[in-house]
């Protein structure tokens, strides 16, 4: 393992015999792969995965989503078996029950369950789901290579139906999984209380990570602000569903860059939350944009901002659905962390009817069986890009080239956008 300090590499002997320090510059090392049990990493993995998900330090980011990429990090590195290893293992086995009539048959079905179960499981991650769908594939591309050429030169039709249907169907289990996996849940290989014992030992040893965000500071005291200042309004507002989502955006300047208000449901920031809204009413022509997670209570956000006296009851301002809905998640198909869990489910059955009628049928059902999507699943990076571009595609509401679906009646009009980036 190389040392961050110094680039000197160290190996475990060097490492255990000068106490987990670098030999070279006698730098502490925050990590030893070797003792970790589920996962394991190093001080270079950790550093990078911080420079990466801050953008080399110019973007602040939450705990979560550092505990999101690392877990999509570790999972592309995650042990399983490689593919020599079982192609070795299902040709053995076959050539060695060959003697036999039905033990191959066996063997092959055998393999086919492993894999087939294995690419539906939540417990893999979705790279080893996606690696035993192709494993389904090749498998079946063996048995109809070996099938036909065995049928030919027996001159048997019955065995070549045979082994056209074995070959066939772990092709179409393989083919309709590859097809599907993107929308199945999963779970995480860490928690979050290892990654807080990581940040917390890494903070030890290497010091502050300068871009972390701490936790929203809900501040009851109103700040000072000046009257000429509040004499003005804003053209835009971003709503979000969480404090710490209106946290992240902030610390990142989007205000600024964006002019535009951010504000989150919960009231964040507090202590100029009911002085930011006073200078938001005062313009007819607001925008309003909402981004939130992919859950019951995200899902209900624009509702909320519609009949909530203190947000824009009986208001006819354009609301912008910015997302995460499950329309864009199914239409995307890839990048998405999926999650499930009987309280959302619960939650999504008992949503008013008139966020029900807002939603197709396969975005309910989707609901219903419990799915979530967290935004702090993505990137600072990407989360600010997507925000941008709903933004930015905004003016032209009315125009048919515009990215936007109108949803609901005249004089109460929101608007989704179709792709979350």
């Amino acid at each position: 393992m190389k040392c961050i300090n110094c680039g000197t590499d160290n190996k475990l002997k060097d490492r255990t015999a000068n106490q987990g320090r670098c030999i070279k510059c006698n730098h502490l090392f925050a990590f030893e792969p070797t003792s970790m049990s589920n996962v394991q990493i190093t001080d270079p993995f950790f550093a990078k995965a911080i420079a990466d998900i801050s953008a080399n330090n110019t973007l602040f980011f939450t705990p979560k989503q550092l505990l999101y990429f690392l877990d999509n990090r570790l999972g592309k590195k995650s042990k399983h078996i490689s593919r020599f290893g079982w192609l070795f293992l299902y040709i053995a086995f076959n050539l060695i029950t060959s003697v036999f009539i039905f033990v191959p048959l066996i063997v092959n079905f055998v393999f086919i369950w492993i894999f087939y179960e294995n690419s539906k499981s939540i417990n893999p991650n979705i790279f080893s789901r996606k690696n035993s769908a192709k494993n389904l594939q090749i498998i079946g591309g063996i048995i109809l290579f070996i099938g036909i050429l065995l049928s030919l030169a027996l001159k048997s039709f019955s065995l070549f139906v045979i082994f056209v249907v074995m070959g066939m169907l772990p092709i179409y289990l393989g083919t309709r999984q590859l097809g599907r996996i993107e929308l199945l849940t999963q779970d995480f290989l860490i928690s979050e209380s290892q990654i807080k014992d990581w940040l917390n030992r890494w903070q030890q040893i290497n010091g502050s990570i300068l871009k972390i965000l701490p936790s929203p500071n809900q501040e009851n005291k109103p700040a000072t602000i000046n009257p000429d200042v509040t004499a003005y309004s804003f053209d835009r507002l971003v709503v979000c569903d969480s404090a710490s989502i209106a946290q992240l955006l902030i610390a990142n300047n989007f205000h600024f860059e964006n002019n535009c208000a951010i504000l989150s449901i919960t009231g964040y920031p507090q202590s100029i939350f009911d002085t930011t809204m006073q200078m938001l009413r005062r313009n007819p022509d607001l925008k309003v944009y909402a981004i939130h997670d992919c859950n019951p209570r995200g899902i209900g956000l624009v509702h909320n901002l519609r009949t909530n006296a203190n947000w824009f009851f009986n208001s006819e301002i354009a609301i912008i659905d910015i997302g995460l809905t499950p329309r864009q998640i199914i239409a995307t198909k890839r990048g998405m962390f999926i999650q499930s869990s009987p309280e959302s489910a619960q939650a999504a059955k008992q949503l008013p009817e008139e966020i029900r009628q807002s939603l197709s049928a396969e975005e309910l059902a989707w609901l219903e069986s419990g799915k979530f999507v967290e935004l702090e699943s993505f990137t600072p990076q990407r989360i600010i890009k997507v925000l941008q571009k709903g933004i930015a595609g905004s003016p032209t509401l009315e125009s048919d080239d515009s990215s936007l679906l109108l949803v609901g009646n005249t004089g109460n009009d929101m608007y989704v956008v179709e792709s979350f980036g």
